[in-house]
């Protein structure tokens, strides 16, 4: 079973927010390699083993799952080239990894961030989901209160008005009014260096499973139309 990270790889990401640059880096690569990289990589693999209990369409390949330390600074005024937390997505088979609901953490020396939902649906995947939500709400605001026993409430931004053509009297109107659906819980960050950490995630993973697929029916089913 996972032990947790070993105290190093906090003190690197620490030390990476207060040198965030390439020369730092490049010096100080092999202690994120081995400290960092390759615990969080055996990670996702226990991960893996507890999803193939109950969401087994989430397991990940490791190094797809583990994103990258890099930053995208082409778009950002903040040009520092790293990331400070060390993060892994979970999307489910056969969808779009960003656009449909998925499993999220990062370790980050602030927190342990644990995520589940849908983050970026684009237009197509907002549509489905919002007529889905229409004609099952009572289901899913049932399925939703179990897992908020765990992660806490539902969360995501919203809009301040019903979106068109969707009747804002609805009883599903505030959760069509959702652009984004998803949990996100913050653990103490020295949760990183137990072997609680594996539990902790696959615990708050297990709790929100059946909300993500619910959110992933519309999508699922639209794909096979096709």
């Amino acid at each position: 079973m996972f032990p947790g990270f070993p105290p190093e790889a906090l003190k690197f990401l620490r030390a990476l927010k207060r040198n965030n640059n390439r020369d730092w880096f490049q010096q100080h690569k092999e202690t994120f390699d081995s400290k960092v990289m390759a615990p969080m990589l055996a990670l996702v693999n226990e991960v893996n083993e507890g999803l193939f209990k109950f969401a087994p369409e989430h397991a990940a390949v490791p190094k797809k799952a583990v994103y990258r330390i890099y930053r995208d600074t082409r778009f950002s005024n903040d040009k520092t080239p790293y990331k400070t937390h060390i993060a892994a997505i979970f999307p489910r088979k056969g969808l779009q990894k960003h656009a449909s609901a998925g499993f999220y953490f990062q370790i980050s020396p602030e927190n342990v961030g644990i995520a589940a939902g849908a983050y970026l649906p684009g237009p197509d995947e907002l549509l489905a989901t919002r007529n889905w939500l229409t004609a099952n709400h009572k289901a899913f605001q049932a399925t939703c209160k179990k897992a908020e026993k765990v992660f806490g409430t539902l969360g995501g931004t919203t809009l301040v008005r019903s979106p068109k053509n969707f009747d804002p009297a609805h009883p599903a109107a505030d959760l069509v009014r959702h652009k984004q659906w998803f949990f996100w819980k913050e653990l103490d960050a020295d949760l990183a260096n137990s072997p609680k950490l594996l539990t902790e995630i696959v615990k708050h993973f297990q709790a929100a499973a059946p909300v993500l697929e619910m959110l992933n029916q519309p999508l699922q089913h639209k794909k096979e139309k096709h």
